[in-house]
C-alpha cells in the first residue's frame, strides 16, 4: 500500500485456527467454467448471486463455506465455518430457495487431494539442480590427494547414470583446481628460462646443459617430502618452482666460465669445463649453503603456521642437497657431450659446401 509519505507491505494469510488442520482445505470452493460464456448482470454478480428458480433442480441446496464475492476484500462472516440454515428446493418453481453459494462453485476436494508423507526438511540446490553434499574427513597420516583418488574410484565403480553428476567442493575442489595448472606452470617456467639463457649464451644447446641440473633438484624435493610425510600441496610446488631459480645457478657458473675459456682462450670443451669446476667450486658451495641454511628454519620450525611453511622448507632443503651432490659431477659430463654433438652437427653441415668448392677449383 502506497501513501503520500510512505509505503506498507501487506501480507495476506489465513486465520490461525485454519492453519492447524489440513482438512480445512476441503472447505474451499472454486469457481468453475460453467458460466464462462454468460453475460449480463447475472454473470457480473455470479459470486454473490443466490440460487434462483432459473437454476431449476440443479441449484445448490447446501451453503458454500467460502464464497468470495466480487469487489469485496473482506470475507463473509461465516467464511470457512458452516452455518445452519433451512432451504427447500423441490423443483424449478421453488422461489423460496436461498443459498450463499454460486451456481458453478466446485469444492477443492473434487479435483485434488493431499496426503501425509515423509520428506526432507530442506532441499539444497547447486545452480538449478538439487544437490546432496557428502562430507568426509581424512584418516590419520592420509593425504588429500589419496582420498580424492579413492572417491573417484568408488564413483566409477557405482556406474551412476549420466543424469547424475558428482564433483568436489570446498578444500577438495581447491586442491584439484590448484594441481590442474601445475604442469603448465612448470613448463612455462622452463621455457622462459631456456629462452633467456639461449639469448644470453647465443646457443640452443648450452641452455639444455644448465637445465639438466633441475631433475635432480625435483627428485630431491619429492624424496624429502616423502621422508617427512608431507603432502605435495601448493606450498610444496612453490618450493619446487623456487628450486628452478636456485639450482640452475650451479650450471650457469660452470657453463659461463667454460664458454668464455673456449671462445677467448681457445681451450677445448674438456679443459674448459674442468677449469670451470675447479675455479667455481667455492662460489657454488657458498651460494648453495646460503640458500640451504635459509630454508632450515622453514623446514624445522614449530609454532603457529609452521604446518604451512614446513613443506616449502623441506622441498628447498631436499632439492638443494641432492642437486649439490649430483650436479658437480653430471654438469661437466653433459657439457662435454653436447659440445661434441654440436661439433658433429656442424661438420656434417659443412661437408657439402666443401665438396662443391673442390669441384669448382680444377675447372
Amino acid at each position: 500500500m502506497y501513501t503520500q509519505v510512505n509505503q506498507y507491505h501487506v501480507v495476506l494469510e489465513s486465520q490461525p485456527q485454519f492453519q492447524l488442520d489440513p482438512n480445512k482445505l476441503n472447505h474451499l470452493y472454486l469457481q468453475s467454467n460453467a458460466s464462462a460464456g454468460a453475460s449480463g448482470a447475472g454473470a457480473s454478480t455470479s459470486f454473490a448471486a443466490s440460487g434462483s428458480s432459473s437454476a431449476g433442480s440443479n441449484a445448490l441446496t447446501t451453503p458454500a463455506l467460502y464464497t468470495p464475492s466480487a469487489n469485496v476484500l473482506a470475507p463473509p462472516t461465516n467464511a470457512l465455518s458452516p452455518s445452519p440454515f433451512s432451504a427447500s428446493s423441490t423443483g424449478a418453481n421453488s422461489a423460496g430457495t436461498t443459498s450463499s453459494a454460486m451456481s458453478n462453485a466446485v469444492p477443492l476436494s473434487a479435483f485434488s487431494h493431499f496426503e501425509k508423507t515423509t520428506e526432507a526438511l530442506a532441499i539444497t540446490h547447486q545452480g538449478q539442480f538439487p544437490a546432496i553434499t557428502v562430507s568426509f574427513n581424512l584418516a590419520p597420516n592420509a593425504a588429500l590427494g589419496e582420498a580424492i583418488t579413492a572417491v573417484d574410484k568408488v564413483q566409477k565403480d557405482l556406474h551412476i547414470p549420466p543424469s547424475l553428476q558428482a564433483g568436489f567442493q570446498g578444500t577438495a575442489a581447491s586442491f584439484t583446481a590448484s594441481l590442474a595448472n601445475v604442469p603448465l606452470l612448470i613448463l612455462a617456467a622452463l621455457v622462459t628460462v631456456y629462452i633467456v639463457l639461449g639469448i644470453l649464451y647465443e646457443s640452443f644447446i648450452h641452455p639444455i646443459t644448465i637445465l639438466s641440473t633441475l631433475p635432480s633438484a625435483g627428485v630431491g624435493a619429492l624424496l624429502a617430502l616423502l621422508l617427512f610425510h608431507q603432502d605435495l600441496n601448493m606450498v610444496a610446488i612453490i618450493g619446487i618452482v623456487l628450486l628452478i631459480g636456485i639450482v640452475k645457478k650451479n650450471g650457469i657458473m660452470m657453463v659461463d666460465f667454460a664458454l668464455e675459456a673456449e671462445r677467448k682462450h681457445g681451450k677445448n670443451a674438456t679443459d674448459a669445463i674442468y677449469e670451470a669446476c675447479l675455479l667455481r667450486f667455492r662460489p657454488i658451495m657458498m651460494t648453495t649453503m646460503a640458500a640451504l641454511l635459509a630454508g632450515l628454519p622453514l623446514a624445522l620450525g614449530t609454532g603457529f603456521g609452521s604446518e604451512l611453511r614446513r613443506p616449502l622448507g623441506i622441498a628447498m632443503v631436499g632439492g638443494l642437497l641432492l642437486s649439490q651432490a649430483l650436479t658437480l659431477y653430471t654438469t661437466p659430463v653433459i657439457y662435454i657431450f653436447f659440445d661434441n654433438l654440436a661439433q658433429r652437427v656442424s661438420k656434417k653441415s659443412n661437408k657439402p659446401a666443401t665438396g662443391d668448392a673442390e669441384l669448382a677449383g680444377p675447372a
